[in-house]
């Protein structure tokens, strides 16, 4: 949807009577390295220089006085706004009217290159004036290292110099006579009117030595390029449902949160966005999970993205050639996740702290890890890519350790901070780690490694279905001993332990819609997990049930599922982590890429259900990449 076809759904409109936005009434743009968040109001309100998980630059995101900010918009409020992505694009475009009809539009970019290893570490706006006249108002307010430390602003012949304390150089070239003075609070603030034919460009260069005309840039033909790059990316999809416009948008976002020159990809590219009302639940997010890599392999193959796939593939690989080992989760070079410190000076997302840096997960003990990244692995080779011998030395090395380990207690997916418990989702994703290492195992030749493999596995299942499994309550439980269910206890079928039909499996679909519904959501769990704070439903889990439904041949329910989920996003096709039940609101940090991975797994199956039962099929709907079902 172009922006005019937006504009003239006024109903979409926003009416901007305050700088404070909301976490919904934000876009997203990114250059495989890093990403911006840019409001309704024109703002910058989040981007990290020079990657994802570098220091912000601007966070007024998570401090609205001290964060930081570049923002572009009407000089006089109240005006109307309204957002839409240049079609088939991470191209951004903003739209502001005024009382008297006067049109102004705002693209934000972020020029994508050949080799994501040169980048060129710039943020382009072209704004231009459609109709009428209208006085605008440029902010220029960087923050560096999240405004730990004093920024300096310089003026120069073309622009603004901003300089930070540890030798950061940030330019704003300005394509217009603006005159700029000294804002209250810091940064400088420039006014000037613009009138219908004119346009102007903005252009942040990250270590540029001083503002340059814009026209240096190129910045028509960097526009231009940009825009191709995206439209071809995008014509590669392979989906042809009836979702193929949401399906596109959480590929788009997905490709966008992968560090380019690794493969990583990052969960989100914020940090401490709260999960809940009052905060608390506020963690950093911008490394990368070998679970969430696991999933992005599947989701992306699914829909034809076999090199993303690939890539995501190759860092999870590399990663445990160069540290020896797996790891939970790491940053975005394969290096360690900075220890969790708190940023006490920021008063967090309208007003809702902590803010936090690096995460305190990474030393927990997570056993699941395995399994996924022998479902990735044995993805990989299923899609056409070929394990090394090297690296099948590793993968032996590490499925004999979950043997070892297979008795011992875990922190779990959901990291709780509580002490370690038996998770059922932990000994599926184990017995996951033993199937697919057994499956593999023939391709090279290792006949004894294939039957200690297949001994743990059938050892395993027994032991889930006797422990795992609460005769009493009719459902699986989320953990050895307990009474209580979670949303994983829904992947039983979708990684091939369970067939979908199974009696056990319908009963804990029932008992989890029963205990975890929260009006169209759902929630991961209702149980004490150490942190005080209350929490939305969880829009991953969500598409996960849509899913179950789907298998177990609940197709309209599935479908009623599945789209409310989707109705959580916001203007522009964007879900965070969670969604606040009663209001609809997003939570948590955003854009996520669990919600967008589940988004198009569901999809995928509903529409393969709806061919067969166009069909007359009465089958589950397997997709390509499903594991064979034991049985």
């Amino acid at each position: 949807m172009d922006i005019f076809t937006a504009a003239s759904r006024m109903g979409r409109a926003a009416r901007i009577e305050s700088d404070a936005l909301s976490l919904g009434e934000h876009g997203v743009i990114g250059d495989g390295l890093t990403c911006a968040l840019i409001g309704r109001n024109g703002a910058v309100d989040w981007m990290c220089m020079p990657r994802f998980d570098s220091p912000s630059v601007f966070g007024s995101l998570i401090d609205a006085e001290r964060g930081g900010t570049f923002r572009v918009c009407p000089a006089r409020q109240p005006y109307e706004s309204v957002q839409a992505y240049d079609s088939d694009t991470n191209v951004l475009q903003t739209l502001f009217r005024n009382g008297s009809g006067a049109v102004l539009v705002v693209t934000d970019s972020m020029p994508w290159t050949d080799d994501p290893r040169s980048s060129l570490h710039e943020l382009h706006r072209l704004i231009e004036c459609r109709a009428g006249e209208m006085a605008l108002e440029v902010v220029f307010d960087p923050r560096f290292d999240y405004a730990r430390g004093e920024t300096r602003l310089e003026s120069g012949e073309h622009g603004l110099m901003a300089l930070g304390p540890g030798g950061e150089r940030l330019a704003l070239s300005v394509g217009a006579d603006i005159e700029f003075r000294t804002r209250r609070g810091g940064g400088r603030v420039g006014k000037l009117t613009v009138r219908a034919g004119q346009h102007l460009w903005l252009i942040l260069s990250y270590r540029a030595p001083a503002p340059e005309p814009p026209a240096a840039y190129r910045p028509f033909e960097q526009l231009r390029s940009t825009r191709r790059f995206w439209r071809g990316w995008a014509s590669q999809l392979r989906y042809d449902g009836p979702w193929r416009h949401e399906v596109l948008r959480s590929a788009l976002v997905l490709k966008m949160l992968q560090y380019a020159p690794t493969g990583a990809m990052v969960a989100a590219p914020t940090t401490s966005l709260p999960e809940g009302p009052s905060g608390d639940r506020n963690w950093d997010y911008r490394y990368s999970w070998t679970r969430d890599s696991a999933m992005a392999i599947r989701a992306m193959n699914v829909i034809g993205y076999s090199a993303e796939a690939r890539h995501f593939f190759h860092f999870v690989r590399d990663t445990i050639d160069a540290r020896g080992g797996l790891d939970l989760m790491v940053a975005l070079d394969g290096q360690d996740v900075p220890a969790e410190i708190l940023l006490e000076h920021l008063s967090g997302h309208r007003g809702h702290g902590p803010v936090r840096i690096g995460n305190g997960a990474r030393d927990q003990s997570q056993l699941d890890i395995t399994g996924w990244l022998l479902d990735a692995a044995y993805l990989h080779e299923r899609a056409g890519g070929v394990l090394s011998l090297r690296l099948w030395r590793q993968i032996r090395d590490l499925v004999d350790r979950a043997i070892e380990c297979a008795d011992e207690p875990d922190h779990g997916i959901w990291e709780p901070r509580v002490a370690p418990a038996h998770h059922v989702h932990t000994k599926l994703m184990t017995w996951v780690a033993f199937d697919r290492a057994a499956r593999l195992a023939p391709l090279f030749g290792d006949a004894r490694a294939e039957r200690r493999w297949t001994r743990a596995r059938q050892n395993l299942r027994r032991e889930i279905l006797e422990r795992g499994y609460d005769e009493t309550a009719g459902s699986f439980v989320s953990a050895y001993g307990e009474k209580s269910v979670d949303a994983t206890l829904l992947l039983f079928p979708s990684y091939g332990f369970l067939a979908p039909n199974d009696p056990r499996v319908a009963s804990t679909i029932d008992r989890i819609q029963a205990e975890l519904r929260a009006g169209r959501f759902l929630r991961r769990y209702d149980a004490p997990d150490g942190i005080d704070a209350g929490e939305g439903a969880f829009v991953l889990c969500g598409f996960w049930l849509s899913e179950a439904l789907a298998l177990a041949g609940a197709l309209d329910e599935a479908m009623d599922v599945f789209h409310a989920h989707v109705e959580a996003a916001n203007h522009l096709g964007l879900l965070a982590e969670e969604v606040d039940p009663a209001s609809g609101a997003p939570l948590g940090n955003f854009p996520q890429a669990f919600s967008h991975l589940g988004l198009i797994q569901a999809a995928a199956r509903l529409n393969l259900a709806l061919r067969q039962r166009d069909e007359g099929l009465d089958a589950p709907p397997r997709l390509p990449f499903d594991p064979p079902q034991l049985d």
